[in-house]
């Protein structure tokens, strides 16, 4: 999926929150600016003399895009801060010596900048290395395939461990409750996804080209795995009731009321809504992939985000389990169920 920085404000920020893509783009690029309150700082002249445009242009951008442009780190400098700014690179300045304010770029908003100038070849050329870099900064920290970028979470594990415990609930529960063939078990659990995330197994696997033997659920994230779990031992205890008041099997038809009727209640609305914005977000920043019905709910991923799946603590499921051999033992039943 080609990506125009220069006109989706969401690109650019998953870019701007992600850490890892910036040491690698700063290093790349070459600049340093300097080095005020914990940042590498940039006048407009030395933006102006990067990208080769006029200080006018550098003026009618920050009044256009002054909200994000201030969002990601572009400040005006008074008192004391632009006095001990003055102190240490005063002698450096070609502007601002006696102005009672001096706008700043840190590098999050200078380059920032180079992703929303079109006026600018040089902008051109780096909004280009910049996707190749953040595509090889991605590939070299997980080593190829997003495909399970999921697992590199560490609440993962205890989520795909608890997972088999909830789904023998839900599936002796439509053994005991429902009436109808062994059809069932694979058609209520796409209810519950659809109820969930709008699409079906088939559907889902398509969006993320798995394989017909991959599982979708050791894709998913682990929020994702804790609601789907929810529902399947909540829906388990509705249809015990259901059963106990009806002296019978339910038949699907009152399944499929039972289902609805459950996902509709006001509790499940905030994690519901929570659920579909993190499988939104996280498959368009990081697997490059659109949930179609989700659409609405993509938006930037924030740095947390990165920090988790990127970040030091992240690692994969292997790398983790090795490190304790009770793990170990439990990941092997797991790939062996």
């Amino acid at each position: 999926m080609k990506k125009d920085l220069t006109m989706s404000a969401i690109d650019r920020q998953n870019i701007l929150n992600n850490k890892v893509a910036l040491e690698g783009i700063q290093e790349y690029i070459g600049v340093s600016g300097m080095f005020f309150k914990e940042e590498y700082r940039f006048t407009k002249s030395q933006v102006s003399d990067f990208y080769g445009i006029d200080i006018s242009t550098i003026e009618r951008y920050l009044s256009s895009n002054e909200e994000e442009l201030k969002h990601n780190g572009y400040e005006n400098l008074k008192g004391k801060s632009l006095k001990d700014f003055k102190e240490e690179f005063g002698w450096m300045l070609q502007e601002g010596l006696k102005a009672p304010q001096l706008g700043v770029f840190n590098f999050r908003s200078f380059l920032n900048l180079g992703m929303i100038l079109t006026e600018s070849e040089k902008a051109k050329a780096l909004r280009s290395v910049i996707l190749d870099i953040v595509i090889d900064t991605l590939n070299q920290k997980i080593g190829g395939s997003t495909k399970y970028i999921n697992q590199r979470d560490e609440d993962f594990l205890v989520a795909i461990m608890r997972e088999p415990i909830y789904r023998k609930e839900f599936t002796n529960a439509l053994n005991l409750y429902l009436d109808m063939g062994n059809y069932k078990y694979s058609m209520y659990t796409d209810k519950i996804y659809e109820a969930i995330f709008h699409e079906n197994s088939k559907e889902y696997k398509q969006i993320l080209q798995l394989e017909e033997k991959e599982n979708p659920r050791d894709t998913m994230y682990s929020e994702v795995l804790k609601l789907i779990a929810s529902f399947e031992i909540g829906i388990a205890d509705e249809m015990k009731k259901k059963f106990e008041l009806l002296k019978r099997k339910l038949i699907p038809k009152e399944l499929d009321e039972l289902i609805i009727e459950f996902s509709n209640n006001r509790f499940w609305i905030p994690q519901i809504e929570d659920v579909r914005t993190k499988m939104a977000c996280r498959d368009y920043g990081f697997r490059n992939v659109i949930h179609e019905r989700l659409k609405p709910y993509i938006n930037s991923l924030n740095s947390e985000d990165y920090n988790r799946f990127l970040g030091e603590k992240s690692k994969t499921l292997i790398e983790r389990v090795m490190e304790d051999e009770q793990l170990l033992d439990v990941f092997k039943r797991l790939k062996d169920r």
